[in-house]
């Protein structure tokens, strides 16, 4: 059986990866109705990576033979004023994820649960990824509005496909 505390982190960070799915589609829909489809559909792909973030957590806890509550997900309260904003605030989400996820994977070893320690690796790299691909987005935005090429810059973002995660987490 899984640590109680641990239990409840996981269960706190299925709900915080949902809520950064619908912060992403918040983003998505403001670049979309801006015209901006490259970066609308850059925060779309980030939607489905969140979401799947999310599926592996709850597969983790249906094979250690926990379950998941639902809780609500809050909406998002970002008030964007200018089209750089959700690339700021997406940053510093990541790095608010990225803290919650060390926290986790210190408290599964805490705990001595090696496997959801292990389980947990896969996420800390992932954040990684995700801030480095942030913190490039703002600077790629910012070299194109420089240079007058954010039109290029958003036609090459229209190209992004979502891609499964590499971690995957038999249920049954």
């Amino acid at each position: 059986m899984m640590d109680r505390h641990l239990r409840e982190l996981l269960n706190d960070q299925f709900n915080k990866e949902l809520y950064s799915a619908y912060l992403y589609m918040d983003f998505a829909d403001y670049y979309h109705t801006r015209g901006l489809h490259g970066f609308g559909n850059w925060y779309d792909v980030q939607v489905q990576e969140e979401r799947d973030h999310a599926m592996l957590m709850r597969a983790w806890m249906l094979k250690r033979g926990e379950t998941i509550e639902l809780l609500p997900i809050p909406k998002p309260d970002k008030t964007i004023t200018d089209d750089a904003d959700p690339l700021h605030f997406a940053l510093a989400h990541e790095q608010y994820v990225t803290g919650l996820i060390h926290t986790l994977h210190d408290d599964a070893e805490a705990a001595g649960d090696t496997d959801s320690a292990k389980f947990l690796d896969w996420f800390v790299k992932e954040q990684v990824e995700e801030e480095e691909n942030a913190t490039s987005m703002i600077e790629r935005y910012d070299k194109a509005v420089a240079d007058g090429t954010l039109e290029a810059l958003d036609t090459e973002l229209k190209g992004r496909r979502w891609k499964a995660p590499s971690l995957h987490v038999d249920i049954f």
